[in-house]
């Protein structure tokens, strides 16, 4: 072969290494990326959980900007969305593998697919609600009181269905199915994950969605295999990274390093709240905490159980009250202050309306 037609060859190979390389890369760059929704710069997103809303406003003296759901696995899909709306919220979702007291499903079965069809379904509501959802999948993945942790709370593992391998496969293919976009795609990127296709063969809704990973800065019990390094599902597949924190579980010093841990991402408190008796001077800690750690761009207050109701404890809902009376805590995402309230049941009619026709 002379000089010439090597060089040909060789320019020949390499336009074709350049053609299957922009092919290769376009079944990930075609679906829809993360989106993170943050609140306005230099700003912070204050929540609740809790129903009703005003059981809140009524001792913090400030709207939420955020209204969270706890949500059992197989929940009966029409009105998940419809409190958030109707409070001018944005909302954001806990969702549980269990339904009262049973687990309906495992991590293994999330990564396997049987539970595609409500996970659509799901997704299906998020975007006929058109309201931007923080969705928190099986969060304090490594609490062995949670049924998806992958160990007992007597150190003994619960089995391959329930491994942090397991687990990071779930939280990958629910990523995809929320984010939405072409079944083709998605299932080229579940094949190349090791995981079987998409039980559908419609494009998938895309929704205003963001994938929020809520370990706890230690594992209960203090196991290897619970650390929640363990549980990290990759850098795309993570919009949000956060945790849930108590005054009852004060650990400054792990939250410390697990805010260290993740520097790329917006932090939250997915829940917080009082537990074990009045206690101001931890929210006033935490409330320092969070001013000189300037990711940290939501909190949301669990206010869904009594043990952590407010009104429980005065001198911490006065303390709660006037940190959150800072000017940087939202009691509106932007999209949201300016909106007419839309009661309850109205918005579960307009949902079933924008859902059904």
């Amino acid at each position: 072969m002379t000089i010439q037609r090597l060089r040909l060859a060789l320019a020949a190979a390499c336009l074709g290494l350049l053609f299957l390389a922009g092919h290769a890369s376009a079944a990930v760059t075609d679906l829809p990326a993360g989106q993170p929704y943050l609140p306005p710069t230099g700003t912070v997103f204050q929540g609740v959980a809790t129903k009703p809303v005003s059981a809140y406003t009524t001792e913090v003296h400030k709207h939420p900007a955020v209204y969270q759901e706890f949500v059992a696995w197989g929940q009966w899909l029409p009105g998940i969305t419809a409190d958030a709306t109707a409070n001018r919220a944005r909302l954001m979702i806990e969702i549980t593998t269990a339904y009262g007291s049973t687990n309906r499903i495992t991590p293994q079965g999330i990564a396997d697919g049987k539970g595609d069809a409500w996970l659509i379904g799901l997704s299906k509501q998020f975007a006929a609600s058109n309201n931007i959802t923080y969705v928190r999948l099986m969060a304090e993945m490594n609490n062995c009181n949670n049924p998806y942790a992958a160990d007992n709370c007597d150190g003994s593992s619960r089995g391959n269905a329930y491994s942090a391998t397991e687990w990071k496969q779930a939280w990958r293919r629910a990523t995809l199915i929320f984010r939405g976009g072409s079944v083709t795609e998605i299932d080229a990127e579940l094949k190349s994950l090791g995981m079987p296709g998409l039980r559908t063969g419609e494009t998938l809704a895309t929704p205003q969605v963001a994938m929020v990973w809520v370990p706890m800065v230690g594992g209960s019990p203090d196991l290897p295999g619970l650390e929640p390094g363990v549980y990290f599902p990759g850098k795309q597949w993570v919009d949000w990274v956060g945790t849930d924190f108590y005054s009852r579980y004060p650990n400054w010093t792990g939250l410390e390093q697990f805010y260290d841990d993740y520097p790329g991402y917006p932090f939250l408190f997915g829940e917080y709240a009082i537990w074990d008796g009045d206690n101001p001077s931890w929210v006033k800690t935490l409330f320092s905490w969070v001013d000189s750690h300037r990711r940290t761009q939501m909190l949301v207050y669990n206010d869904a159980s009594p043990e952590f109701w407010l009104s429980h404890f005065p001198a911490s809902a006065a303390a709660l009250s006037q940190a959150l009376g800072n000017p940087r805590f939202q009691q509106y995402a932007p999209e949201w202050a300016n909106a007419s309230v839309l009661p309850a049941t109205r918005a579960k009619r307009h949902w079933r309306r924008a859902h059904y026709g």
